[in-house]
């Protein structure tokens, strides 16, 4: 096979029957040019009969990874990575039929576009959680909070490697578990490369709000986002609403006695005061 166009770095652990349909929607996606690489951070064999099913239907390379870590497996990834563009889907989503056509589209495009973006969504319609940009465009160091999830950012693979892929002190597996994305797209910003965010460009991704698994994680989720805000956020406007809506949300969350939301929005008002007052996390 000749270069890939793509090669799509999927992050693994934990999970067999999710990663079987995320590479049923990459078949399903009808390109030869692209190539999946899957970073294995199981301790056991459980994704071998599920890569064997795939092993006339796409290129699919394994690798193993010994630490549960998603950005150094996603690095591990990127190195070994042949495709011009480079993608992170988590191995709970799913890309919609056609996804791949319209990245491809618009880097071809635009030969000075560096990342291209797009919100998630819900299983269910509609879009996934999170606050997203109703409008699309350029990408700044103002409007990225609000553009970027890892598992729907494209990349040219050149330009991935030179900003030398995520930060292995963030994302899962972290005390700063979220977040690793916008810090990756500030530094392409900041380095003079374009980035673009596209509405219509939607990735499915289950919807996690506001449940148990979402306020075990909310503390170190929240820390993630506030280093990156004390790292790129440039200036208060754009930092300090990330503060006050936790608490309107945990006043809201106990008007209705809802001990999950108060649970949740505490927690992750904790985990964004704690990431930003980090020392590491100064520019």
């Amino acid at each position: 096979m000749a270069e890939p166009r793509f090669s799509l770095i999927v992050a693994t652990r934990g999970r067999d029957a999710d990663l079987g349909a995320l590479l049923d929607s990459l078949r399903a996606q009808g390109r030869d040019d692209l190539e999946v690489i899957v970073v294995d951070q199981n301790a056991d064999d459980r994704l071998v009969p599920i890569l064997a099913r795939f092993a006339d239907r796409l290129p699919v390379t394994h690798l193993r990874s010994d630490r549960a870590h998603a950005n150094r497996a996603r690095n591990l990834g990127l190195a070994e990575a042949q495709g011009a563009i480079v993608a992170f889907p988590d191995d709970d989503c799913l890309l919609p039929p056609g996804v791949l056509d319209c990245v491809d589209a618009a880097f071809a495009a635009d030969p000075t576009l560096a990342v291209l973006t797009g919100p998630a969504a819900s299983p269910a319609g509609g879009l996934g959680s999170g606050r997203w940009r109703t409008e699309g465009g350029p990408i700044t160091l103002a409007n990225l909070w609000t553009s970027v999830i890892e598992f729907n950012l494209f990349l040219r693979r050149d330009v991935a490697r030179a900003l030398g892929g995520f930060d292995e002190r963030m994302g899962p597996g972290t005390d700063w578990g979220s977040a690793e994305g916008n810090d990756l797209v500030a530094r392409a910003i900041r380095a003079g490369h374009r980035a673009r965010y596209d509405p219509a460009l939607r990735i499915v991704h289950p919807d996690k709000r506001l449940t148990p698994v979402a306020v075990e994680r909310a503390r170190v989720y929240g820390a993630g986002l506030g280093v990156a805000l004390r790292r790129h956020a440039p200036g208060i406007g754009v930092w300090l609403p990330f503060f006050v809506r936790p608490l309107g949300g945990m006043m809201l969350a106990a008007l209705r006695r809802d001990r999950l939301g108060v649970a949740y929005y505490l927690a992750t008002l904790r985990g964004r005061l704690a990431g930003f007052r980090t020392r590491e996390a100064r520019p």
